[in-house]
């Protein structure tokens, strides 16, 4: 057993001064076989401690289901920490923000009525209080209090950016100690008055969020918190990208200043990132800080941090392992060896299932007089269709979806009309409807739920309505496709119909390696490699790479799918040795 406290300005493990040198990796971003590479990087630095959020939507995906396997095994991240010898600093549910689809919030929770969000609202606070149940007594066994690696837990996060609801954070605290959590808890927030007024709970360690100016950010801590010692919970050393923008860069010698500024003062730090990996699937988050602003993050966490998305050291690694060097006496430890790299080549595609033959086998149909969003119908992540007839002769109207979330494929009698999407508002599709009628289609992608901000209630699909002109149309056959089940797709040769499709291809491997996939010619949609989703690509960003860790490959022969939303004219990838970001 172990303890872990702070009396003045300093922190104490057990009994002895200690300044955390801390890096954040998030186990879900990452596959499990990597997980003693990235930490054992992480303490080849300097680092002393390792800080890791939880995400309740990878943790109970379906209300009443849990899930801790695979990316979701984080008693195995946090056990493979302790074993190398680190401390762990753990950041749970309910929220997390993280950049990470719904702040980490299951998407099932929008399906209740009235559901109110991060507040002392009954019915979510009992829904915290099921996922508490499972999930804190997995941690408490890993408490330093217990003999483990973990030395503090946060109480929700940077909630002053949110809410100042203080009977929700002392609900929050309550909870975590009644299941048994008796590590030290602390709260996070930006150094703003507002913030830390609406962020701090009485007995919890304040701690801030800054990326550059530490002894101001400090300053107005002391402010609220005299008598403590200063951390920076989140340094941010890098930045995230969205779609329809370039990649973000910070110089290392920049990130090495500030360090080693935080360092002279005897602060202890949260490197966020140290390691940012992958979205992998479904599950990046998105911004949207007004009602009509909407940007949705990229596959790639890159974050250009310490380590790059593919685990190996950048020159911010070195130039962090210099400074913290002049602090304290580094461990004589040797980096792992880079991780192999490979560029398989190309492959071309063999086979084509479009959408329109295929929708019956991989989803069943529900019947509606008007548009359901998703959560409605038990669906949390991919895409859904919506399809009626409209009788006719009608003149040219345009279309409306009221309340599109998030983009949207428009199809008359099978034929493209036209794009929309709610982060470019004013696009106009328009048509007529000949004497006999004719069949609407609406194919919607939900891109990620909105991660931070007041609106995080972020429903997907078709939230209100669709009208033609002034009319309402009703009537509709609803397609829920999440994607999480293909092998119902029957594939045939290359049609060449540029439609919404899935496109299958093979490729043989002799010596495993990670890999990156090349995707110039390809416009937008999602990648499947031996069943495993990669993610999104888009031909409109800063990344047109998609990371393949080299475990999701197998010796021999290894199937892709993509699916393709704008048809591919020449359906062939190329398998190569580095990415394109950086």
């Amino acid at each position: 057993m172990s303890t872990f406290h702070y009396s003045g300005s300093s922190f104490y493990f057990n009994n002895e001064p200690i300044q955390m040198i801390s890096g954040a990796i998030h186990h879900f971003r990452v596959v499990p076989e990597y997980w003693e590479d990235r930490l054992l990087k992480l303490k080849a630095c300097g680092f002393n401690t390792v800080e890791t959020y939880v995400a309740w939507n990878i943790h109970e995906p379906q209300k009443g289901q849990f899930n801790f396997e695979g990316l979701a095994d984080i008693v195995r991240f946090i056990e493979i920490a302790g074993k190398i010898g680190l401390h762990v600093i753990v950041r749970p549910s309910p929220y997390i923000c993280a950049e990470w689809e719904f702040g980490g919030m299951p998407a099932w929770l929008l399906a209740e009525p009235d559901m109110r969000l991060r507040c002392y609202h009954k019915p979510f606070l009992e829904h915290v209080d099921a996922y508490y149940d499972v999930l804190l007594p997995m941690l408490r066994p890993l408490l330093c209090t217990q003999g483990g690696p973990i030395i503090a837990m946060q109480i929700e996060n940077e909630y002053g950016s949110y809410g100042n609801d203080k009977l929700y954070l002392n609900y929050l605290k309550d909870a975590m100690i009644k299941r048994g959590i008796d590590v030290l808890l602390f709260t996070s927030d930006g150094p703003e008055d507002y913030m830390l007024q609406g962020g701090m709970v009485d007995g919890v360690l304040a701690t801030v969020n800054f990326g550059s100016r530490p002894a101001e950010a400090f300053a107005k801590l002391r402010k609220y918190q005299p008598d403590a010692p200063v951390m920076c919970m989140e340094f941010w050393n890098g930045w995230f990208d969205h779609w329809r923008e370039g990649h973000h860069t910070r110089s290392a010698q920049d990130v090495a200043e500030v360090l080693d500024e935080m360092l002279s003062m005897g602060a202890s730090v949260n490197f966020y990132m140290f390691h940012g990996g992958t979205n992998f699937g479904f599950y990046n988050g998105a911004n949207g800080h007004t009602e009509d602003s909407y940007e949705p993050t990229i596959t790639s966490y890159d974050y250009d941090v310490l380590l790059d998305e593919s685990g190996e050291p950048t020159n911010k690694y070195y130039a962090v392992r210099d400074v913290i060097a002049k602090h304290r006496k580094l461990d004589d430890i040797e980096l792992p060896r880079p991780v192999a790299k490979q560029a398989y080549g190309e492959v071309v595609m063999t086979g084509q299932a479009p959408l329109s033959l295929n929708i019956s086998r991989i989803s069943q149909p529900i019947q509606s007089a008007y548009p359901l969003p998703m959560e409605e119908l038990g669906q949390d992540y991919g895409f859904i269709q919506y399809s009626t007839f409209l009788s006719g002769p009608r003149p040219k109207q345009p279309l409306y979806i009221q309340d599109l979330h998030d983009r949207a494929l428009v199809f008359l009698d099978g034929q493209i009309l036209g794009t929309l999407d709610r982060s470019q508002a004013g696009a106009i599709i328009e048509f007529e409807v000949p004497e006999g009628g004719a069949h609407l289609s609406i194919l919607v992608e939900n891109m990620g739920r909105v991660n931070y901000g007041p609106y995080i209630k972020d429903l997907k699909g078709v939230t209100e309505g669709v009208r033609h002109g002034m009319q309402f149309l009703s009537d509709w056959t609803i397609h829920p496709l999440p994607l999480s089940e293909l092998s119902g797709l029957l594939f045939e040769s290359l049609s060449g119909h540029m439609e919404p499709s899935f496109y299958r291809g093979e490729f043989t491997v002799n010596d495993v390696a990670d890999t990156f996939l090349n995707l110039d010619g390809w416009i937008k949609g999602v990648v499947f490699v031996n069943g495993f989703n990669l993610g999104r690509y888009w031909n409109v960003g800063p990344q047109r790479t998609l990371y393949v860790p080299g475990p999701l490959l197998q010796e021999g022969s290894n199937e892709i799918i993509i699916f393709e939303l704008h048809g591919a004219a020449a359906p062939r990838i190329r398998f190569v040795d580095k990415s394109d970001l950086g």
